[in-house]
């Protein structure tokens, strides 16, 4: 920690994901700089210009600023006459970025930009000279850490660590690559042969940026962040790049690229932000999307002697009707009705006494899906119970109550006896049409799990002894279709060890990814339910695979569906493609959890139909 209380970039990576920001180059150029200047001088020329972009970013949201000094080495320099002025211009960039940091209300970093000297001819001695003085002028103007970016190759990331060495600095860094779609460098490096160690000197963090667009970087991701314990950065192009005067501008849309950092963040990156193209507007999305998900959560754990004051947990078989089916082995079904956007709930209670005629065993409420806001789920739950006789299966989400709420909505349940439920994280609010909403995020769904487990066992979040007991079941979702398998596995696992009793998947369109996934986790024995969405037309199918996270829909699937023309035909071939998936995985699961596309009961129904 500093004097003042803060915390250190290094400490800070390993506390939060951070957010960087976007391009300079891109935003001076959309200020009216034409491409004959040289940019990083107007540090020096225009600082009020720089000054200005710095401050964009920090409203945006970006943690770290990157300063305007990416080619400011002597030689580049030279081609402008400004050569002389390589320290001056510098330290002015640094001093720039420092400046708007200490006006900001919260903790920025300034990271030092240093780019690559890739010059043909140019001897590595005179490379490693050039950086040294960058290195040396930069640290003088107060930069928090260094960032060597878009280096294309091991050798020039190399050169920039001996440079470091040479001007005997002792800030954290970065160092952050180039790579093609098959994640190698500019010779043919693959992402594992860059990132591996300088010998004693250790990077804070490595990264990735540029070249590439969001889709483009996310094997490398991957890649990446599994072959290294020290965090990663990526900062994608905002798609493919034109070249103007060595910098690359390009134009993409800023929901796009903050759907892409979600991605990011759950492979395990530890700082996002953008590269050419990308602009304040990018970064105040992906800062929207990120905060919610990235920042610390309560972590919810025994307190010593507390043991002694817990009760046994009642058993799976006496808590519903639905739970004990689970527990005797026996099939279950649960068909999924979303709370209406109104507040009428006769249609939903209609349709769910529908479902309880037809042999249904639970009626499965979403919880705000899609960060939507609709009518309580509880009440819509409560309603259903009462009023159409079949047990309801509520959704629990994280997203939109602190803690403290979430407790007091469980016991609430308990109170009115809605004991089936499904723990879940959420979806930020930035996916739904409410986007400036906050996303508060106090626990994700392995806490809530565990609150609910001790809420189960007679104590409450803070310690407290309740009586009676609840008697909730437990459910958690699973994805087995998640970029991060291992992940996914691991925190299914954490979530089984918390009090889990019973799973529900994404839904399923290919028997493969779940097989896998179930083989993964058999040796937990925990009654999995596999979610099932009868594909309603083409134009769903295509939702579903595009806009859906958790969900992956085939290609093949998409070309049945397309092969016929009308709504009415394009719903029958769903159905069609749903039955024949539950024949194909019904024999390694406990039950099914079946949508109703736009609320068509009818068709869910279908699906489960003898």
């Amino acid at each position: 920690m500093t004097k003042a209380g803060k915390v250190d970039f290094v400490a800070a990576l390993q506390e939060r994901v951070l957010v960087f920001d976007g391009a300079m180059g891109t935003e001076i150029y959309r200020r009216h700089v034409y491409i004959n200047r040289n940019f990083e001088e107007l540090s020096v020329s225009e600082p009020t210009l720089i000054r200005q972009i710095h401050k964009d970013y920090v409203e945006a949201g970006a943690d770290v600023l990157t300063t305007n000094s990416y080619g400011v080495n002597r030689d580049a320099l030279a081609r402008f006459g400004f050569a002389e002025r390589t320290v001056a211009i510098n330290k002015a960039a640094a001093e720039l970025a420092r400046g708007v940091v200490k006006d900001a209300k919260r903790q920025v970093f300034v990271a030092g930009s240093v780019g690559p000297i890739s010059v043909p001819g140019l001897v590595r001695v005179r490379r490693i000279e050039l950086l040294t003085e960058q290195i040396a002028a930069l640290a003088a103007g107060g930069v928090d850490c260094l960032i060597f970016e878009t280096l294309p190759t091991r050798a020039l990331a190399e050169d920039a660590v001996a440079a470091l060495q040479a001007a005997a600095v002792t800030l954290p860094f970065i160092v952050s690559f180039a790579v093609n779609e098959q994640g190698e460098s500019s010779v043919g490096e693959p992402v594992e042969r860059l990132l591996l160690p300088f010998g004693s000197l250790a990077p804070a963090a490595w990264g990735l940026n540029c070249g590439l667009g969001p889709d483009g970087l996310l094997g490398a991701v991957e890649r990446a962040v599994h072959h290294t314990r020290t965090p990663v950065i990526v900062q994608p192009n905002a798609g493919m790049p034109k070249e103007v005067d060595n910098r690359r501008i390009t134009l993409c849309s800023p929901e796009y690229l903050a759907t892409y950092a979600k991605r990011y963040l759950d492979l395990g990156a530890r700082g996002i932000g953008g590269c050419c193209g990308t602009t304040p507007d990018h970064i105040r999305e992906i800062a929207r999307a990120l905060r919610p998900l990235a920042q610390q959560r309560i972590e919810i754990k025994a307190v010593p002697g507390e043991a002694t004051a817990l009760k046994p947990a009642v058993p799976l078989v006496e808590k519903t009707k639905f739970s004990a089916k689970l527990a005797r082995g026996a099939w279950v079904t649960s068909i999924e009705l979303v709370p209406p956007r109104g507040y009428n709930l006769a249609d939903v209670v209609a349709k769910a006494a529908q479902c309880k005629a037809a042999g249904v065993d639970a009626i499965n409420i979403p919880d705000g899906p899609r960060a939507s806001a609709r009518i309580s789920p509880l009440v819509t739950a409560l309603e259903i119970q009462q009023k159409a006789g079949i047990e309801a299966m509520l959704h629990v989400c994280a997203r939109d109550r602190n803690i403290i709420s979430l407790q007091a909505d469980l016991l609430g349940c308990a109170a009115v006896g809605l004991q089936n439920l499904l723990f879940i994280t959420g979806d930020p609010p930035k996916l739904g049409p409410y986007p400036s909403a906050s996303g508060v995020f106090d626990v994700d769904s392995i806490g809530l799990v565990r609150l609910q487990a001790r809420l189960n066992r007679g104590l409450d979040l803070g310690g407290q002894g309740i009586d009676p007991q609840t008697r909730a079941v437990i459910g958690v979702g699973a994805d087995p279709n998640a970029l991060d398998f291992d992940r996914e596995v691991r925190r299914f696992r954490e979530k089984v060890e918390a009090g889990a009793e019973f799973a529900i998947t994404q839904p399923v369109f290919a028997a493969e990814p779940l097989f896998r996934f179930l083989d993964a986790v058999a040796d937990l024995k925990l009654p999995v339910l596999a979610g099932v969405w009868p594909l309603a037309s083409f134009r769903n199918a295509q939702f579903m695979k595009n806009e859906v996270p958790g969900v992956v829909v085939p290609d093949e699937l998409l070309t049945r569906m397309g092969a016929v023309e009308s709504r009415d035909d394009q719903r029958k071939v769903g159905i069609e493609i749903a039955r024949e998936m539950v024949a194909k995985i019904r024999h390694r699961l406990a039950g099914l959890q079946v949508s109703a596309p736009m609320g068509n009961i009818a068709t869910a129904l279908a699906v489960l139909a003898p």
